[in-house]
């Protein structure tokens, strides 16, 4: 058994393979490690629109290596993330169906659910964060107690979502992961995951593989499945960004297909019900797509 490594540039990172076969690429400065895994299929449907989205390789698990998602093609990892599905919805990915994880039961941690039935929040409201979706108070090093609001109970918004997905899962005893990423409320200049999607844009730990230069970002030749991708979306919160979801991969159309928490349709998805979930074209989220950051 041999073990090489090669030095990849921009970004810089190190490719390790096994006898001739590559296993794993580390970023350095980065959590995410990816690494050779079996190919699995997401598909997704929504009733109401009819349409069929079908995403080859999955989504990632957190690695071995610094926390990653080991971007290892794992569905049972997926189910981890509190992106599961079922025929009504589920948190991470709700109200549609997935052919191989349909039907499976929320999931508890104790008295509290923390994978199931998701909903974006109230629209009127300050967006729901992970504790809000779980029901829990939580508690950050150097920043105030955070209470959940019961009426966003079982929602998450899309930053909540990410911190859902990064944070709060690994944190779970017996999760089987080593690290995690950090949570915090407030920025903590690149130690930890704020709350907010400028704030992780700007903020979060990791590494920015394209900035924001204000105009739609159409460079997909260094982005991989678990990256982070940043959004302006909306004309009345100035110019900054406003939208966060996680890089899936390419779909069975050749579209480079992303997953966030959306007011429309109500849930975290990457269909299309409500605008596109993917990042190139001439879409609503392909034209506000401003940035990229790997944690």
């Amino acid at each position: 058994m041999s073990f090489d490594s090669e030095i990849l540039h921009d970004p810089y990172r190190v490719a390790v393979t096994k006898n001739g076969e590559w296993v794993a690429t580390f970023t350095p400065d980065c959590y995410t490690v990816i690494t050779a895994g079996p190919e699995r299929v997401f598909t997704e449907k929504f009733q109401r629109g009819g349409e069929t989205v079908e995403v080859p390789g999955g989504t990632p698990h957190l690695g071995a290596s610094s926390v990653g998602p080991g971007r290892h093609q794992d569905r049972q990892a997926l189910a981890k993330f509190g992106t599961r599905r079922q025929s009504a919805s589920r948190s991470g990915c709700s109200r549609h169906r997935d052919a191989v994880l349909e039907g499976l039961p929320p999931v508890l941690f104790g008295d509290h659910q923390i994978s199931g039935d998701a909903s974006y929040g109230p629209l009127q409201e300050e967006g729901s964060d992970f504790n809000d979706y779980v029901g829990i108070r939580w508690l950050y090093p150097n920043d105030p107690p955070d209470e959940p609001e019961p009426n966003q109970l079982r929602c998450l918004d899309c930053s909540g979502f990410m911190r859902m997905v990064w944070g709060y899962r690994h944190h779970l005893p017996g999760s089987g992961y080593l690290d995690s990423v950090p949570l915090s409320l407030r920025p903590k200049n690149g130690s930890a995951l704020p709350r907010r999607a400028v704030e992780m844009y700007h903020c979060a730990p990791g590494l920015i593989l394209a900035a924001d230069n204000g105009s739609q970002l159409e460079d997909f030749e260094h982005i991989d499945i678990g990256d982070l991708v940043f959004f302006d979306g909306s004309d009345d919160d100035g110019d900054d960004i406003d939208h966060v979801g996680m890089y899936l991969g390419t779909d069975t159309g050749g579209h480079h297909r992303f997953i966030s928490s959306r007011k429309t349709p109500d849930d975290p998805t990457f269909a299309d019900y409500g605008g596109s979930s993917v990042l190139d074209g001439a879409g609503h989220y392909a034209k506000a797509f401003r940035a990229i950051r790997r944690l």
